[in-house]
């Protein structure tokens, strides 16, 4: 793993996210497909795509029940309990609607309301992610949307993971269809006969659904177009190399283009951890990719202080961000720019992608400068509420009237004074 000064810092930054004109064309050209076509255009791609042919769409409850009793009671005690934390934590998200009144009478306010409906992407392919099942069900099923609905692709067998199916079950998912790809993304857009459309698609996925995701939004919302994981981690002296090294290979393993970085005050350290990567990754199942991600995008800066590390962190504005230092709750303050901040040794990554509570859908490639977690508010529209006394208006008609007619909008003027002619 190549050590640097911090002078030398290279952007986290990965422009993977525009595709290539072959599969942005190849995307439009599925959307369209779909919207002329509906359930058939599904099924066709279906058997292009994932190699089965289907003869629903639909996941049953006998698949349901086959699901339960492919697992584990205890790993279905572990996903209960995982998704209890991420209930409780989201929970703590609501915001109630509000309505203040002043002197004159007049009423303003926000109401909150949550959307209708929400489709909720999760990957299929060789692995099987029902933690991205609760991560992105449980917030809106806090917000009160009242129609969640699930798409997957489905394996060669017709099938979905079963522990997907189960994560889906508790989390609250009633209606859960088998196709994945842009397929998907545009009959949760847009509607076929089988699935009506949705109001927003939250997610991960890969390419081909990223590119679905930017060409659907506007006529749906969407939560992010996601890169690929990433972690910092701020040390001083006081962290254990081993440990550092386990959780920068904790992302590596993810993608060949992931990215793991460590930023630290100690030299030592920066050795340590170095030979503990080589030494680590050497034994890990999924090593070709977690090498060729620290080959690619792994890296160790060496800082002249704790100010100038942290200052390195802001500008790399990571996904996640362990600190593992002598007081580390006190550079907290100091942060400005990060997904989600782990604090302490055993506050390892992991921890937040399955079981602490707080959302694992977080922003990527730099975007935390600008952009938060999923949450309880990414599933809620807001409305102002005015309610303007007479005696409010009276006493500032002509400063409304004025404004307006600034704008050269004499309508919106005579409007407000309409009100008053009698």
């Amino acid at each position: 793993m190549k050590i640097l000064k911090v002078k030398d810092l290279i952007s986290i930054k990965r422009t993977v996210d525009s595709g290539t004109e072959q599969q942005r064309a190849a995307v439009k050209e599925i959307i369209r497909v779909v919207r002329e076509k509906g359930d058939s255009a599904l099924l066709e791609y279906t058997e292009r795509f994932d190699g089965i042919r289907l003869s629903s769409l639909i996941v049953t409850e006998e698949e349901m029940e086959e699901a339960f009793n492919e697992i584990s009671g205890h790993m279905v005690s572990i996903i209960e309990d995982a998704a209890e934390n991420v209930r409780a934590f989201h929970e703590r998200q609501l915001r109630p609607s509000w309505m203040s009144t002043d002197e004159t009478g007049t009423i303003l306010g926000q109401k909150i309301t949550p959307l209708d409906s929400a489709g909720v992407y999760v990957p299929g392919g060789t692995a099987a992610y029902p933690s991205s099942v609760l991560m992105n069900v449980i917030p809106a099923k806090v917000a009160g949307v009242k129609r969640i609905v699930m798409v997957s692709p489905p394996d060669r067998n017709g099938k979905l993971p079963p522990a997907v199916l189960v994560a889906a079950r508790i989390a609250g998912v009633k209606e859960i269809y088998k196709v994945g790809g842009a397929q998907a993304i545009a009959a949760l857009a847009y509607g076929t006969e089988t699935i009506r459309p949705v109001d927003k698609i939250t997610g991960p996925g890969n390419i081909y659904v990223a590119l679905a995701k930017r060409e659907v939004f506007g006529d749906v919302d969407i939560d992010m177009i996601a890169g690929p994981s990433e972690i910092a981690v701020l040390a001083d002296d006081s962290a254990r190399a081993h440990e550092i090294a386990a959780d920068l290979l904790s992302q590596a393993e993810h993608d060949r283009r992931a990215c793991s970085i460590l930023v630290t005050t100690s030299e030592k350290l920066a050795n340590d951890v170095a030979f503990e990567v080589e030494k680590q990754l050497s034994e890990l199942p999924r090593k070709e990719i977690a090498a060729q991600s620290i080959a690619d995008f792994g890296a160790i800066y060496v800082a002249e202080n704790m100010d100038e590390a942290v200052e390195t962190i802001n500008a790399l504005a990571p996904e996640h961000l362990e600190i593992i230092t002598k007081n580390a709750m006190e550079l907290l303050g100091k942060i400005r720019h990060a997904g989600a901040i782990f604090i302490g040794r055993f506050s390892s990554e992991p921890v937040g992608d399955y079981f602490a509570g707080p959302n694992h859908v977080l922003p990527t490639n730099g975007t935390a400068r600008f952009s938060s977690p999923l949450s309880v508010e990414d599933f809620q529209k807001k409305s102002s509420i005015i309610a303007y006394s007479q005696t409010a208006l009276e006493q500032n008609k002509d400063k409304i009237a004025v404004f307006a007619r600034l704008e050269g909008l004499e309508a919106h003027a005579r409007a407000v004074e309409a009100r008053f002619k009698d």
